[in-house]
């Protein structure tokens, strides 16, 4: 099931993309597509009978229609660096031997084709196509990667937009080269798990201005999503509705000969993942 939020920025209502592909209003059923919905399997099981009856669900015109990240009232965003054989060779890192983890804050979140913002300042601002895993139940202290797949609720498209100057040679933490505003595009749907049967599979694609950037697949991720939830439960609960970015694909600006083709104003980047939809961004000076 193909579930996302349609709307003005804070003005978002539930919606989902039925089996023809057409979007339907779910406000009349839920009121969010969130971490409740995700954790309630019996509201879940009514929207799904819904859309298989061909139930009532109003429609709505696409055209003009905003698309905002599919996911609302995201409790935590936990990124994982260099989880990608490919990436890690391309800027000459050892593959880690335990998950690197940073977090982006959930103000960052963006529509999959807002405008993203470069920030003041910023001369490496670069992007990074990612699987993006939505928790379903609360985990805790899991013991193995089959419970780790079990606990996911969904699979989203993530641009982790990130600034490496701030990220890297500023000092400290990661994280003041990946919170800076609208750097983490989400949707444009959320799918449900059960449409996503083997999440290491699938390819991932990033253009910039036309340009093929990124052209990876899941099955060159170091730690694999189930590994990866297991791996974060032992050190912090994972709750319905928080969002794991998985890392990305070689590909990235970082990793290119001198001079690096980090983004400017006026960029356009589009992404993809296999059965996950497709964004695309303006890129524009804060």
């Amino acid at each position: 099931m193909k579930l996302l939020r349609v709307g003005p920025v804070g003005a978002e209502r539930p919606a989902v993309l039925d089996q023809d592909g057409s979007l339907r209003d779910l406000s009349g059923l839920i009121t969010d597509v969130d971490g409740a919905l995700l954790a309630d399997d019996s509201v879940l099981s009514r929207v799904r009978e819904a859309v298989a009856s061909g139930e009532l669900l109003p429609a709505l015109e696409a055209e003009g229609l905003r698309i905002g990240a599919p996911v609302g009232r995201i409790g935590k965003i936990v990124g994982i660096g260099l989880n990608y054989f490919g990436h890690a060779a391309e800027i000459g890192a050892e593959a880690p031997a335990e998950p690197i983890l940073f977090l982006k804050a959930a103000d960052t979140v963006a529509g999959p084709d807002d405008t993203v913002l470069i920030p003041r300042g910023s001369v490496k601002t670069d992007w990074e196509a990612e699987l993006g895993v939505v928790i379903g139940s609360t985990a805790r202290y899991l013991s193995s990667a089959e419970e780790g797949l079990a606990h996911v609720g969904g699979y989203v498209l993530v641009n982790d937009v990130s600034e490496r100057e701030f990220q890297i040679e500023r000092g400290g933490t990661w994280d003041k080269g990946k919170n800076c505003e609208t750097f983490t595009p989400i949707g444009p749907w959320l799918v449900t798990a059960d449409e996503i049967p083997d999440p290491q599979v699938l390819d991932v694609r990033l253009w910039v201005n036309g340009e093929l950037e990124q052209d990876g697949n899941t099955a060159d991720q170091i730690f694999p999503v189930g590994e990866v939830v297991r791996y974060l439960s032992r050190f912090m609960t994972l709750y319905p509705g928080d969002v794991i970015i998985t890392g990305t694909p070689a590909g990235v600006a970082m990793g290119r000969p001198e001079p690096k083709p980090y983004l400017r104003a006026g960029d356009v980047v589009e992404l993809e993942i296999e059965g996950l939809g497709r964004q695309r961004q303006v890129f524009k000076n804060a």
